[in-house]
């Protein structure tokens, strides 16, 4: 018995010697100084810092890997959002709400569990060149730069440049108060098995001059939950069909998200996207994308339909600081009331001009 344990102490300090493990600390702090006309039916202005986002959301995280040998290595991610102008916290007050998980990566693909990013946010990520900054496709549906999930189990591998992944959320989001960042939807409710379930899927193809995806993402509501979902038998499906082409110093991206919403009111929208980045120098680049929203609603006719111009100019000062001017002009049909900028506000049926001079640096 004696020889058994020690052997086993051996194997196990043999282990630790051998494994290699390293932990990093990263982040964007990003924001600026935005303008927006029309922020309300008698058409006053905004200045200001913006609410929720700049180029990008600002963040920090820690993240570790140990390399377990034979291909092996576990992983950690833990990634905290904030306001840069408050300090708030974002995603519904958590301090690690953009990630907090654990799990394994091989070269048969990583398990990650815990709450992480979904399918949904994978599958944008080549195409849609603007991404979740202050003038984007946001502005139509604020899940789509926050599309993660709470409770969740999820897998994704990538062979040859075939990439396929998928979540299974126990109970997508356990924060509160409502909104676009947390609905207090927690499942995993004794008795109703749905409640607040979410499962999202990917296919992809990556090669190095082009791209595409395929996402499917079907959320549940649960009692007590942010309306439109306040039921188990709700549900909000997203679909995403998008592609990327590279040619020479230019990207371009476009794409088609379908949003359908089966609740006591069905609602349907579709955004159509299209854009560029053009790199003048490896360190001055321009952006540019057009977005159309239509929304339909019970009785099947345009209920809200908007169009988004966004042009962005981009400055690296260095290999982590970067000045930018985003501008974006949003054109309203009369019973709709999309903002240009995250978070804003505009009067119904009005256009509306939103200009944003940020800073932004990583570490």
């Amino acid at each position: 018995m004696k020889l058994k344990w020690s052997a086993a102490l051996l194997v196990a300090a043999t282990g630790c010697t051998y494994a290699q493990s390293s932990v990093t600390l990263y982040g964007i702090v990003d924001t600026g100084v935005s303008y927006y006309n029309n922020a309300t039916s008698s058409g006053g202005s905004m200045v200001g810092m913006p609410f929720l986002t700049g180029e990008l959301p600002s963040r920090w995280g820690l993240k570790g890997v140990e390399d377990l040998g034979a291909g092996y290595k576990t992983f950690f991610v833990l990634e905290s959002g904030f306001q840069p102008g408050t300090g708030l916290l974002n995603y519904g007050g958590r301090i690690f709400g953009r990630q907090a998980n654990v799990g394994v990566n091989s070269d048969y693909g990583s398990l990650t569990l815990g709450r992480q990013m979904n399918m949904t946010m994978y599958a944008l990520s080549n195409a849609d060149v603007i991404g979740p900054s202050i003038h984007s496709m946001a502005d139509f549906d604020s899940y789509l730069p926050n599309a993660r999930s709470d409770n969740a189990v999820g897998y994704l591998g990538t062979f040859r440049g075939i990439t396929v992944g998928g979540t299974y959320s126990f109970g997508r989001d356990a924060a509160g108060p409502a909104g676009p960042q947390a609905t207090n939807c927690g499942g995993q409710v004794p008795g109703n098995f749905v409640a607040c379930r979410q499962y999202t899927a990917l296919l992809a193809y990556d090669s190095a001059s082009f791209g595409v995806a395929a996402s499917y993402d079907v959320m549940r509501g649960g009692t007590g939950a942010s309306a439109p979902l306040n039921n188990s038998a709700d549900t909000d499906t997203h679909n995403i069909v998008d592609g990327y082409v590279i040619l020479g110093p230019t990207k371009i991206g476009a794409g088609w998200i379908r949003n359908n919403v089966a609740s006591a009111t069905h609602l349907q929208s579709d955004i159509l996207f299209a854009g560029a980045t053009y790199y003048a120098t490896p360190s001055f680049f321009f952006d540019a994308q057009g977005v159309r929203y239509l929304q339909r609603g019970t009785a099947g006719k345009n209920a809200s339909n908007s169009t988004l111009v966004v042009g962005r100019m981009n400055y690296l000062l260095s290999k982590r600081t970067t000045v930018y001017t985003s501008v974006g002009y949003m054109l309203n049909s009369a019973l709709a009331a999309n903002p240009v900028a995250a978070g804003g506000t505009v009067g119904a049926g009005m256009d509306q001009l939103g200009v944003m001079v940020g800073l932004q640096q990583k570490f």
